[in-house]
């Protein structure tokens, strides 16, 4: 039991070390009739059992416009930032929400991106 207790301590600290992934930065050009995003995601990625694997553009009213998945680790490249084109926004949005997913956490919070109509 104490053996255990004792394993559980040393990995509890690198669970939390990355923690949950954050968007740190977002733009959005309008390329016609749809938008380019930039999207910078800050992450501590351990590698292939906890990393950043993706970001989701989102309306207000929670409806995904588009989604970026990432294929690897960004160990050693943190915050990094891809980019998503071809994503069709209503009109009428003047903003949307951009959130980041890791392998362990899910999603991580919203950040909010006015955008220039």
């Amino acid at each position: 039991m104490f053996r255990a207790v004792l394993i559980l301590a040393a990995l509890l600290p690198a669970v939390a070390v990355a923690g949950e992934p954050r968007v740190t930065a977002a733009t959005a050009t309008r390329e016609g009739a749809t938008w380019r995003f930039e999207v910078t995601v800050a992450h501590a990625d351990t590698g292939w059992e906890h990393y950043a694997d993706g970001w989701e553009i989102a309306a207000p009213d929670g409806s995904r416009l588009g989604y970026r998945e990432l294929l690897h680790p960004h160990v050693t490249e943190q915050p990094f930032t891809r980019s998503l084109g071809g994503v069709a926004v209503p009109p009428e949005l003047g903003r949307v929400a951009i959130r980041a997913h890791d392998s362990l956490h899910g999603w991580g919070e919203p950040f909010v991106l006015e955008l220039g109509n």
